[in-house]
C-alpha cells in the first residue's frame, strides 16, 4: 500500500492562522500497521462535501507539524473559501507526488546510458563486475579528527584513513558507535582536500540536519541544507544552514530588492506577474550563487535530484543510512558526477520500508550497501558503543557482531544514582518480565494487542516514575500498532499517577526508533497464540534494534513459551535465564521465572553473515 492510495473519512478539524498568515488545519490522523506514517513536507488534500449553508469545497496544503498525539497540521496553499466555521464532517486524502518516484527512475536511466554520470570504476563495481583494484591518491592529514567534534576513538580514526584512500567505501556503524561523528570528520577532510564541493546525503530529513549540524560544528564556514521547498515552512534544527534562510540574509544589492519582494509577498500573499517573474529570477540567481560557492551540500538522497543542483558536478558523494534507503533512492546522489563514495550504515538493523510486496520480492528491499557486502565489499565496521550499560551491549555485540563491540561506558558511568528500581539483579539493569495474556487482534482489523502485557507496562512505567525518573528517560515500545495505540489509551485512563505524566512518555514502534535512544526501554513482545508464530518478531534485524535502545536499563515483556520456538529469541531468553533475569511475580515481589522452554539443539553465532542468509530466506517468502 502506498501512501496516495490512504483516505480518511468524518475528520474533526480545528483552524489556526499560520505565522505567515496561512490558513492551518489541525486534526487526528491514527496510525496502522500497514500504513507509512506521515512526515512534514507531506501534501494532503482536505476536502468538504457540503451542507444547507456551506457548498462543497476542497483545499490541498503540506503537513508543517506531527505531534505526539497524532495530531495534524496541515498549512492549506489557497486561504480563499475556507469554512472555519465548520470543524466536523472533512475527508483528507494523500495527493499523489510522483516526484521521488520520477528523480528514482530518471537517476536510473542517467546509470544506465550517461557515461560521464559516474566513474567507470563505481559503474563496474555496482554491477558486480569484476575490476582491478584502485586507490584514491591524495595527501593524508596527520590527524582525522575534525575541529569542533569528539576525539576519534582508534576504529573511528581507521575508518576515515581508509575511506579517504578509496573510491567506495561502506562503514558499518552499529548501534552508539558514533557515526555521526566519524561521517562528519569524513566529510570535513574531503572539503578540506579541495576537489570540489562534497554531497551529504541520507534518506530521511532528521538524519540529513542531526549530519549537517555535526559538520557544521567543525568550523566549515559553507555548509548548505538543501531542503524541499515544502519543507521550507517546518522548523529545523538547524534553520540557519538552510538556503531559504541564507537567500533571505544574504546582504548584497540583489539581495535588497530581493527583500522587498519577499516583503511584499508575505504582506499581501501574491505578487503582480511582472513582479512574481522578477522576484523568482533573483530567487534562482541568489540560490545559485550561494550554492555554487558551498564546501557541502546536505540534502535528502531524492533531494540531489531538485531542480536546483541541475548542472551541479560533485566527486565526492558521502550517504548516511544508507541501509534504509532504498538502491534506486541512493543512485540519484550518485549519478552526479560521483568518483568517491561512502556508504555508511548498519545491514544489521532495519533495512528500507517496502509496502508492496511483489516490490521486495524483486529486490526493492535489498539496500545498495547490503547488495555490496553481498557481493565482496567488507565494510569498515566502528568497534567502540557508547550508548548501552555494558551489560546491554553484550547480547547485541555477541549475536549481530561477533563479540567484536567493545564499550566506550563503564558500568559505573551508566549506574542509576537515586533510582530506586526493583531490578533483580542489582548491577543488571535488564529482565525479562514473564507474561502469559494472549494476544487479539486491534481494532483496526491489521494488527495485535495483548491486554496483559499493557496493563504491566503501566505498572512498569509508574515504578520508574515513582522511583525517580522523569517522563522523558523512558521510552515504551512495541512492534505492533494495534498495541502502541493500545499502551496509550491504557495509559491515560489507568494509570496510578498524574495523567499528565503518561502523556509525556514516547510510546513508538520499533521501527519508528531505530537511530534513537532513551535512558529506559520497555519492549512490549505482544505476540502469544497456540499456533506458537511471532510474526515479523521473527526478523533478527528489529530485535537488534529494540535492544540497543536504552542506555541505562531495559525490561522486556513476553511470552518465552512462544518466543522460545524462533532459535535468536530462544538465545536470548537462555542468556537472560542464565543472568538470573527471566523473572516472573508482582513487581514488589518478583522472582525468578520457572517457566521451562526449549534449548537450542546447537549453540549458533548470529553473525551479520548468518543475519543476511537469513533475510535472503525471509524476503521472497513476504
Amino acid at each position: 500500500m502506498m501512501k496516495e492510495s490512504q483516505s480518511k473519512d468524518n475528520v474533526t478539524v480545528r483552524w489556526d492562522i499560520g505565522l505567515n498568515k496561512k490558513r492551518v488545519a489541525y486534526f487526528v490522523f491514527p496510525k496502522e500497521d500497514n500504513e507509512l506514517r506521515l512526515v512534514p513536507g507531506d501534501e494532503l488534500r482536505l476536502r468538504y462535501s457540503g451542507d444547507a449553508a456551506h457548498s462543497a469545497w476542497q483545499a490541498v496544503g503540506h503537513v508543517i507539524k506531527l505531534t505526539a498525539q497524532e495530531e495534524v497540521a496541515l498549512e492549506l496553499r489557497a486561504s480563499q473559501g475556507v469554512p472555519v466555521d465548520v470543524s466536523h464532517g472533512f475527508s483528507v486524502d494523500f495527493v499523489w507526488k510522483s516526484t521521488s518516484f520520477d528523480r528514482m527512475q530518471g537517476a536510473m536511466k542517467t546509470f544506465a546510458v550517461d557515461e560521464t554520470s559516474v566513474s567507470g570504476y563505481i559503474y563496474h563495481h555496482l554491477l558486480g563486475h569484476e575490476v582491478e583494484v584502485q586507490m584514491v591518491r591524495n595527501t593524508l592529514p596527520r590527524r582525522f579528527g575534525a575541529p569542533g567534534l569528539p576525539e576519534l576513538n582508534a576504529s573511528q580514526a581507521f575508518a576515515v584513513k581508509s575511506v579517504l584512500q578509496k573510491p567506495i567505501s561502506l562503514i558499518q556503524g552499529p548501534p552508539g558507535t558514533g557515526k555521526t561523528v566519524t561521517s562528519a570528520a569524513i566529510v570535513y577532510n574531503m572539503a578540506k582536500q579541495g576537489q570540489g564541493q562534497v554531497l551529504v546525503c541520507a534518506p530521511s530529513n532528521v538524519a540529513v540536519d542531526q549530519l549537517a549540524e555535526k559538520i557544521s560544528a567543525t568550523g566549515l564556514k559553507k555548509v548548505v541544507r538543501l531542503c524541499a521547498k515544502s519543507r521550507e515552512a517546518v522548523s529545523s534544527p538547524v534553520e540557519h544552514l538552510t538556503l531559504h534562510y541564507q537567500v533571505r540574509h544574504l546582504d548584497t544589492s540583489e539581495k535588497s530588492e530581493l527583500h522587498k519582494l519577499q516583503l511584499l509577498k508575505d504582506e499581501q500573499g501574491e505578487l503582480s506577474s511582472s513582479d512574481e517573474k522578477k522576484y523568482k529570477a533573483l530567487k534562482r540567481a541568489t540560490e545559485r550563487e550561494i550554492s555554487q560557492s558551498a564546501d557541502v551540500i546536505c540534502c535528502t538522497c531524492v533531494g540531489a535530484g531538485d531542480p536546483r543542483l541541475a548542472n551541479f558536478r560533485f566527486r565526492q558523494v558521502l550517504i548516511d543510512e544508507s541501509t534504509q534507503a532504498t538502491e534506486p533512492e541512493c543512485l540519484i546522489p550518485l549519478v552526479l558526477g560521483v568518483k568517491q563514495v561512502v556508504l555508511v550504515g548498519d545491514h544489521c538493523q532495519l533495512g528500507p520500508v517496502i509496502m508492496c510486496k511483489k516490490g521486495a520480492r524483486a529486490g526493492l528491499a535489498q539496500s545498495l550497501f547490503e547488495r555490496l557486502v553481498l557481493l565482496g565489499v567488507k565494510p569498515i565496521r566502528l568497534q567502540v558503543q557508547y550508548r548501552m550499560h555494558p551489560c546491554l551491549s553484550e547480547f547485541p555485540s555477541n549475536s549481530f557482531y561477533e563479540g567484536t563491540l567493545q564499550n566506550g561506558v563503564t558500568i559505573n558511568e551508566r549506574q542509576s544514582l537515586g533510582i530506586d528500581f526493583p531490578w533483580p539483579v542489582p548491577n543488571r539493569p535488564m529482565f525479562f518480565y514473564v507474561q502469559m495474556g494472549q494476544e487479539e487482534i486491534s481494532a483496526s482489523g491489521t494488527s495485535y494487542l495483548n491486554r496483559t502485557e499493557a496493563a504491566n507496562v503501566e505498572k512498569i512505567v509508574t515504578t520508574f516514575l515513582r522511583s525517580g525518573v522523569v517522563p522523558s528517560q523512558i521510552g515504551v515500545i512495541t512492534p505492533y500498532e494495534g498495541q502502541r495505540a493500545y499502551i496509550v489509551n491504557y495509559m491515560s485512563r489507568n494509570g496510578a499517577l498524574r495523567q499528565q505524566l503518561y502523556k509525556e512518555i514516547e510510546v513508538a514502534s520499533v521501527d519508528s526508533f531505530q537511530g534513537r535512544e532513551k535512558d529506559y526501554i520497555i519492549l512490549s513482545c505482544v505476540r502469544s497464540n497456540e499456533h506458537q508464530g511471532i510474526g515479523f518478531l521473527n526478523d533478527p534485524r528489529r530485535l537488534n534494534v529494540a535492544l540497543t535502545r536504552a542506555r541505562y536499563g531495559i525490561v522486556i515483556l513476553g511470552n518465552p513459551k512462544v518466543l522460545s520456538k524462533q532459535p535468536l529469541w530462544n538465545g536470548l531468553l537462555t542468556h537472560y535465564k542464565e543472568h538470573e533475569c527471566l523473572i516472573e511475580g508482582p513487581l514488589n515481589n518478583l522472582k525468578q521465572s520457572m517457566v521451562q522452554f526449549q534449548k537450542p539443539k546447537k549453540v549458533c553465532l548470529w553473525n551479520e553473515r548468518i543475519v543476511l542468509l537469513m533475510l535472503m530466506e525471509i524476503i521472497p517468502r513476504l
